[in-house]
């Protein structure tokens, strides 16, 4: 499945790469007990958008084929 804006962070977290790449990107979402309850809901375009995040270049990270 290819990830874009719109992916929920449970998406990303079903991904090989999504703990990761999160990790790596600072995404705070991981240790916050409020997204844990709202993982399937949570757009990743939101959270970068809050946090700072380079949404583009994480998720072309994501999506790039090894």
């Amino acid at each position: 499945m290819k990830l874009n804006k719109k992916s929920t962070i449970e998406d990303i977290l079903n991904h090989p790469k999504g703990r990761e790449m999160l990790a790596k990107y600072n995404v705070p979402c991981l240790g916050c007990p409020m997204a844990a309850m709202e993982m399937e809901d949570l757009k990743i375009e939101d959270v970068a958008k809050q946090y700072g995040i380079e949404l583009e270049k994480m998720l072309k990270e994501l999506n790039e084929e090894n």
